[in-house]
This record gives structure tokens, C-alpha cells and sequence, in this order.
């Protein structure tokens, strides 16, 4: 078939638009299929990124109940501690509850001369109300430690008041063995070591009580303490011996 000029145009033309727009269809093709790329790759972005966020929010939890299960170990390793020292001063017969002790002094806030201190603490003394006048005598021993009132007399009834209070062994016994120890030719040197054996028994140290009765049979027979004790001392002797 032989095409003329104008056949050849047209053919060609009609070629020409059916490959642009076969370039065209396939170019938009493209386009929408990296559109669709983009837009997947957009959302696994925002998910990654709250995925690390969560993962960070889950780390910082985790290092947090770390820490509050350090801090609660801690906790429960003092608490054992403090139950185990409880146990030891209910077995010795040394515990006390200061919480239920009244604050009869309060020097902090009436700031008591020492005379003012010491009047208070031998009239409730002579009273027998040994509780508070442990409290006057001790706050006097505390804030005024080289007082010319502070002596063998002073330590001693400020260590019987606490005996008699029977809420702190430990004051009792260090009131007792400073006569013991700074004033061994003092009238009250006996009676300090007679007042501590008995401080000892209600702490529950039977061995260290009769070891102080077995020094006053052999070193002070001849004392009004012994006296006292030698009436009692075959009954001591049996229940405190081992």
C-alpha cells in the first residue's frame, strides 16, 4: 500500500500521541506506586518513633521500680535491724518505750537555771515521784557539767530516781559508774555498786548481779549494805549462782 505525505503525517502523529500517552499513564503509575512508598514509609517513621518513646517511657518505669525496690530493701534491712535490737532489750529486760515518757523538763523551752533545776528535781525526790526527778537531775548533769552542785551526792540520788523510774537502765548505770569511777572513797561508792547489781538484775544480767553480791560478801561484811544483802543471800546465792 503505498502511504502518501498526508497518510504519513497523520500515522505518525497518532503514534506519537499513543506513545506520550502511554509515557504519561505509565509516569502517573510511577508517581502514585512512590507516593504509596512515601506515605508507608511515613508511617512506619511515626511508628517507629512511637515505639521508642514507648520503649523509653517502659526503660524510665523499669529504672524507677529499680530504684523503689533499692530504697525498699534498705527499708526492710533497717526495719529487721531495729526488730532484732527489740528483741534483744525485751530478752535482757531493757526496753522502754520513750514515746510514752512525758517530757516533764522541756529545757529547751523554759531554759532552767541551774538552782531552779535542782529545786525541782529534790522535791519530787523526797516526794518519791522518781520520774520526773530523774528528768531535773539529768538535765542538770546534761546542760551544766562543771557545776559546783554536781557531785557524788547529786549523781547518786539522780541514779537511784532512775532506778526507781525503771524507764532508762542505761542512765541509771552511767550515773552510777561515774561514782564508781571518779569518786572511790565517797560515802555513796557502795551504794553506787549495790544500786547498779540491781539495775543489772532487771536487765535481766543475773550473772553480773550475783558477782556483785559475791564482792560485797568478801570485801564489805562489815557494810550496812551487806547487812541487807546477807539476809537474802542464800535465796541469791541459789537462784543466780549458774
Amino acid at each position: 500500500m503505498i502511504v502518501n505525505g498526508a497518510q504519513f503525517l497523520k500515522l505518525f502523529l497518532a503514534l506519537t500521541l499513543m506513545t506520550s500517552c502511554d509515557v504519561v499513564r505509565r509516569a502517573n503509575d510511577k508517581a502514585r506506586e512512590i507516593n504509596r512508598f512515601e506515605v508507608a514509609a511515613l508511617n512506619l517513621s511515626k511508628k517507629n518513633r512511637a515505639l521508642k518513646a514507648k520503649m523509653s517511657k517502659v526503660q524510665f518505669e523499669v529504672q524507677e521500680l529499680k530504684s523503689k525496690n533499692k530504697f525498699l530493701n534498705i527499708e526492710i534491712t533497717k526495719l529487721k535491724k531495729e526488730l532484732l535490737n527489740k528483741e534483744k532489750q525485751l530478752r535482757s529486760g531493757q526496753f522502754y518505750n520513750r514515746a510514752e515518757t512525758k517530757d516533764y523538763v522541756k529545757f529547751e523551752i523554759f531554759r532552767w537555771a541551774p538552782s531552779q533545776l535542782l529545786k525541782v528535781a529534790e522535791q519530787e525526790f523526797q516526794k518519791k515521784n522518781f520520774e520526773k526527778s530523774a528528768q531535773f537531775f539529768d538535765a542538770f548533769i546534761k546542760n551544766y557539767p562543771d557545776n559546783d552542785r554536781l557531785d557524788d551526792q547529786l549523781l547518786f540520788y539522780a541514779g537511784v530516781s532512775s532506778y526507781e523510774s525503771s524507764l532508762d537502765h542505761e542512765r541509771t548505770i552511767r550515773h552510777l559508774n561515774t561514782i564508781i569511777r571518779k569518786y572511790p572513797t565517797s560515802q555513796y561508792f557502795r551504794g553506787a555498786k549495790l544500786w547498779k547489781g540491781l539495775t543489772e538484775l532487771k536487765q535481766g544480767k543475773t550473772k553480773k548481779f550475783f558477782n556483785v553480791v559475791e564482792e560485797f560478801r568478801k570485801k564489805y561484811r562489815n557494810t550496812p549494805e551487806w547487812k541487807i544483802l546477807s539476809s537474802h543471800y542464800e535465796k541469791i546465792r541459789k537462784k543466780f549462782k549458774n
